[in-house]
């Protein structure tokens, strides 16, 4: 993971931290796809433990045509004929599935899990839709009691809303697992399938990593990742998902292969693993920045000579010439003071030696407290300014704005007509707010009829302002399932951008706090969070900071009368369980002793402002 882009850079930030400031904290990583481990152990200063033990034994296998061939790199082309492929195919069948699928996955299920890595989230859904239309309906018949209560659940997750997909695929075993599901329907489908009542998942690839879920077999619908040839490390964390510990005896990978491709995959099996870099210089260096950013403003690193002591000690010193052969670190580092002296982030004055001291400005000191990005720290100083000048609060939509995450924005194009459709239902003063933060009527207008406009509108405003729309429409409907198909949108992306906006919007109430001249939106800003946190009608908030309350429940409770903490605080169990619908004796309990220890923690804290009022300073003349 220290090779994966920014969230790499903010891992070796976060080590080289602990690094410096403890020598007892223990680091312990683990990888089974790492190749360089020399320079991981210089930078963490750590022992090596290897081993290339495995308790479930994996074997590889590729399909060529009608064939299984087993991966063996002792053979001149990697590939050893393993056996033909049998299996009676109509020819609408063979059109329909080409490759063979059908026949790979129904040897092993449904009595033996399968998982099915496929390019793209579209080709998961369409896999799973086009396998359930030619498998035997005594598939339907195993664990059909449990798919049917699966199926209910997450109906009732999605507040009656159910995936026509997953409606038709569960039944038979199947299901689709990628970043479009809702956080709900993935916990879900990833319990059913670990309790093996699902056989068989078509995923993407972020499924490879992180999420523990094994499989007697592993398919790989195409040694692509949308458009990407695959690396060897992503090839390796795939099949390395083959074979269950204390379930199965053995596991096995099939990579599906073109003729085309064969070549690309021999290269694919047989070579070593990629090395894993540092990324403080990706994006323009922008981890390099943040880290000597925080360094000074934690009173970490005050000199140049410090900084550069501090970035020695990083996996980034490690690799140093093989990453930026050019400069030394000394320079990189020094250019790095500079730009962020350029971007008002940083000051230098000068010590009582005579040498340098850095030190942060009222910006840079917002900038890191509030964790905001380099690249748009600047840029949301003059949107929170320029909303100074005239806040509009009729609405809640400005403030949604001003706290839309800007690094979403790269990841949704607008619908031109659904744009224009939202901006006309908007009141006239919410209109002349869009006109004021940069998107003019107009504007959207002509790019709904499908005209090319030359550049005069910055297109980040008004991207941004198009996900503002998104978030406005969720904290009016509250349900993911309806702005999801209002915007044309996936549910997960919907629900994604739910808690990026909320995490961004904690991240700029500190970024406020620490610049007396946005005092002003520290208390709108810390009600938004709640809002954006939990998106449900503002009366339902207080009962929602309840462990175990989701949404539905709360609807529940507040009906019922228990609109407030201390309602509920004071409630009786058993009332509640004759009361609410569907709760249960221990439900009733952990809810209401969750709500009295919430209660009893508010009640502490205003009473430890009392004390602090109520004390005076010994050195009062009397």
């Amino acid at each position: 993971m220290l090779g994966e882009g920014s969230r790499g850079a903010i891992l070796e930030i976060t080590l080289a931290k602990v690094l410096f400031a403890s020598k007892t904290t223990q680091i312990i990583g683990m990888s089974a796809t790492l190749n360089n481990v020399g320079d991981l152990q210089k930078f963490l200063k750590a022992e090596n433990y290897s081993s290339d033990f495995r308790p479930v034994q994996l074997k590889e296998y590729v399909k060529l045509s009608d064939c299984i061939y087993e991966v063996d790199c002792k053979e001149e082309d990697c590939f050893k004929f393993s056996r033909p492929l049998s299996f009676k195919y109509s020819s609408n069948m063979k059109k329909m599935d080409p490759d063979h699928l059908i026949a790979l996955v129904t040897e092993v299920i449904p009595m033996h899990s399968c998982l099915m890595f496929c390019p793209t989230k579209k080709n998961c859904e369409n896999v799973a839709g086009m396998i359930c239309k030619y498998l035997n309906k005594c598939f339907i018949q195993h664990r059909e009691k449990e798919k049917t209560d699966l199926l209910d659940e997450i109906r009732s997750a999605g507040n009656g809303s159910i995936c026509s997909v997953l409606k038709q695929t569960v039944p038979f075993g199947i299901a689709y697992h990628h970043s479009g599901l809702t956080n709900d329907e993935r916990k879900l489908i990833e319990e059913a399938y670990s309790a093996g009542v699902l056989c068989l998942l078509t995923c993407t690839s972020t499924l490879a990593a992180g999420v523990n879920l094994p499989a007697r077999r592993v398919i790989l619908r195409s040694p692509y990742v949308a458009t990407e040839f695959l690396k060897r490390n992503q090839y390796k964390q795939m099949v390395g998902r083959a074979g269950r510990a204390g379930i199965d005896t053995s596991g096995e990978s099939i990579l599906i292969l073109q003729e085309k491709d064969k070549l690309l995959a021999k290269a694919l099996v047989s070579r070593p693993l990629e090395n894993c870099y540092s990324n403080l210089m990706h994006d323009n260096r922008k981890g390099l920045q943040s880290l000597i950013l925080s360094l000074i403003g934690l009173n970490i690193s005050r000199t140049p000579a410090d900084i550069q002591e501090f970035v020695s000690c990083t996996l980034f010193s490690v690799q140093q010439e093989h990453l930026s052969s050019e400069k030394n670190l000394w320079d990189i580092t020094m250019e790095t003071v500079s730009f962020l002296t350029e971007k008002g982030l940083i000051m230098s004055t000068a010590g009582s030696h005579g040498d340098t001291v850095l030190e942060v400005t009222k910006l840079g000191r917002a900038t890191y407290k509030g964790s905001i990005d380099l690249s748009y720290c600047d840029v949301l100083y003059s949107d929170l300014k320029r909303g100074l000048g005239g806040l509009v609060l009729d609405s809640i939509l400005h403030l949604i704005y001003l706290v839309t995450p800007y690094d979403m924005v790269a990841h949704c194009k607008p619908d031109w007509m659904i744009y224009f459709r939202q901006f006309t239902q908007l009141t006239a003063v919410e209109q002349n707010m869009a006109s004021m933060v940069g998107v003019p009527e107009s504007y959207i207008v002509k790019k709904a009829s499908g005209q090319s406009l030359k550049k005069g509108v910055d297109s980040l405003t008004v991207n941004r302002f198009y996900l503002a729309f998104v978030l406005f429409a969720l904290l009016k409907e509250t349900n993911v399932w309806v702005v999801a198909d209002k915007f044309n949108l996936a549910r997960g992306f919907v629900q994604s951008l739910l808690g990026s906006s909320s995490a961004f919007c904690s991240c700029v109430v500190h970024f406020t706090e620490e610049l007396e001249e946005f005092w002003a939106y520290r208390a709108l800003f810390i009600e938004l969070t709640k809002r954006l946190t939990y998106c449900v009608k503002a009366e339902l908030i207080p009962l929602m900071e309840v462990a175990g309350i989701l949404e539905a429940r709360a609807k529940q409770l507040y009906g019922a009368g228990y609109k407030t903490l201390a309602h509920l605080a004071n409630a009786d169990p058993n009332v509640l369980t004759k009361t609410i619908q569907n709760m249960s004796k221990r439900q009733a309990n952990q809810m209401v002793a969750s709500a009295k220890m919430l209660l009893t923690e508010k009640a502490e804290a205003l009473q430890e402002e009392v004390d602090e009022l109520l004390t005076f300073p010994s050195d009062l003349p009397s």
